[in-house]
């Protein structure tokens, strides 16, 4: 089975030369690096991976830039653009598209600027629209309390593809706290340019591994969105369970799905979302 994950996060240590951003901590000590992912992906039977700058780098997308440019079967980027400056944004994303493994964007809405009224009152239009034309899909991370304000985007830009990170549960939320309004979610699989990332789930619940009071939530996002939109993911280094683990609990342990929904969710479903195209004979 190939298997491409929707998310992980790679980042350097705090140095005078490349300093965090003050109050932010770190994932894990030490740092994930690309070398260091390689290994864990192949230990684990995970082909690509998917990654996102992480905001401790202070808006910084040269790593992940950098890590697709090397390794181009393994790795796509999404970047971020903290520049709301719509004629100043447009030109600095001319140049990323250069970059043969940048695949599109990624905004979290719990930090910096990336608050409602971006939202509500037109400032990320030109982001919308420059992506939608350029065919560049963005990554959304916001809580359930928030996903109303994707509907009027969804609808305007149709031809915008969408993707809903972690399944838009609240941060630092478990079980019942982290599902209680999940329908807030599935209401938005209505437009056919929105799709789910199934990732980090492990971070939202107490159970041990398998995660069963994770599958009946995966099979309702499962029954809204079908294979083709939902998005096997790991988000590696906030994980306490192993690499391995996170792969498994999809594909040995939801023995519901069929091998034709595990080919979409663990990795086909994402590659052409993002147009990254599949190696000759993936399956």
């Amino acid at each position: 089975m190939f298997i491409a994950d929707s998310q992980v996060h790679i980042w350097r240590p705090n140095t005078p030369e490349r300093p965090w951003r003050v109050g932010v901590e770190s994932h894990r000590e030490p740092p994930l690096e690309e070398d260091e992912l390689l290994r864990e992906m192949d230990a684990a039977g995970v082909h690509r991976a998917v990654l996102v700058p992480t905001f401790i780098d202070n808006g910084r997308n040269d790593l992940v830039l950098e890590a697709a440019r090397l390794h181009p079967d393994r790795f796509a980027a999404m970047v971020r653009v903290d520049h709301l400056d719509a004629s100043a944004s447009r030109d600095l994303i001319h140049t990323w598209r250069k970059h043969p493994g940048m695949r599109g964007f990624r905004y979290s809405f719990y930090h910096g600027f990336e608050t409602t009224p971006t939202l509500t009152d037109g400032r990320l239009d030109w982001l919308w629209e420059i992506a939608e034309e350029a065919g560049l899909p963005i990554m959304l991370h916001m809580p359930h309390s928030m996903l109303h304000l994707i509907d009027p985007i969804a609808e305007r830009y149709s031809g915008l593809r969408l993707m809903m990170d972690h399944l838009s549960m609240p941060a630092r939320s478990k079980d019942e706290n982290a599902f209680r309004d999940l329908d807030q979610l599935l209401a938005l699989a209505r437009w056919p340019n929105v799709a789910v990332k199934a990732s980090a789930l492990p971070l939202h619940t107490d159970d041990p591994y398998p995660y069963l009071r994770l599958h009946p939530v995966v099979r309702r996002v499962y029954d809204k969105f079908g294979p083709q939109r939902m998005f096997w993911g790991s988000d590696l280094s906030r994980l306490s369970c192993t690499y391995r683990q996170c792969v498994t609990m999809f594909t040995e342990e939801m023995r519901w799905l069929s091998t034709s929904d595990l080919d979409w969710i663990m990795g086909r479903g994402l590659c052409e979302w993002l147009d990254w195209k599949l190696p000759s004979g993936a399956s």
